[in-house]
């Protein structure tokens, strides 16, 4: 099986690569155009949602620094 790994930019987009899938809630899968990287939008600005189009410049922060997550409730 092959690797997919998410990464959080800092002030910027989640960027995706390897081999996945993108859906819309209604379980219809995006045409990706054979890309194998993206990125995704995380501020709510961009005019091609769920993709990154770079409007965030200069108006999202957020320091992407990695932790961990409490225990999972049971």
């Amino acid at each position: 099986m092959a690797t997919t790994k998410l990464t959080v930019n800092p002030n910027g987009s989640l960027k995706i690569e390897g081999d996945f899938e993108i859906v819309d809630n209604q379980g219809n899968q995006y045409d990706l155009g054979g890309r194998t990287a993206l990125g995704l939008c995380r501020c709510g600005l961009s005019k091609n949602k769920p993709f990154c189009d770079g409007s965030h410049n200069g108006t999202f922060e957020h320091e992407a620094v990695a932790f961990a997550l409490p225990p999972k409730k049971v």
